[in-house]
């Protein structure tokens, strides 16, 4: 596991954001990062002047977006399709962009809802991500229902190996 904060991310992005003129200089997750970027260019206040956003705490229900959160989830569903984690992530991100006629962001959106939904319900309910739930979320983008058997929970691996002792 990675020992990630809050500031860690924001800093992360706002380095990729300065060092756009000089892409040699970006390894592969920061060449993610800034194709994510540059479909966010309404973003590049706070990327350029991260500073005054390190402490920031963006309010959904006041309407706001925070958009470290935001780039966070893009990057986070981008790498989930590269190794298609869960297993059927990928076929379902092919779809939604032959849906939106090869638009990834537009399809990346649907998704980060999904995903976004299942963590706070996590959260909410103090539990790990239900992976189940996520992927029925994601189907259900695609006109797929839920899958007829149930995956193991990450959370669950330990659970389920000491009751099968």
């Amino acid at each position: 596991m990675y020992d990630v904060n809050t500031d860690d991310v924001r800093l992360f992005f706002a380095d990729v954001w300065r060092k756009r003129q000089q892409p040699q200089l970006l390894d592969a997750l920061q060449q993610k990062a800034l194709r994510i970027i540059a479909a966010h260019t309404e973003y590049a206040p706070y990327l350029e002047n991260v500073e005054q956003f390190l402490n920031r705490t963006w309010r959904p229900e006041e309407g706001e977006t925070n958009p470290f959160l935001h780039l966070s989830l893009h990057l986070s569903v981008q790498e989930q399709v590269a190794i298609d984690q869960p297993f059927g992530i990928a076929v379902i991100h092919q779809r939604l962009c032959e849906r939106y006629a090869g638009d990834w962001v537009k399809a990346e959106h649907d998704m980060i809802e999904a995903l976004a939904e299942t963590i706070w319900q996590a959260q909410r309910y103090g539990q790990g991500l239900d992976v189940n739930a996520y992927m029925t979320r994601l189907r259900s983008l695609v006109g797929l229902g839920q899958e007829d058997e149930a995956r193991l929970n990450p959370h669950e691996v330990g659970q389920a190996s000491s009751k099968d002792v």
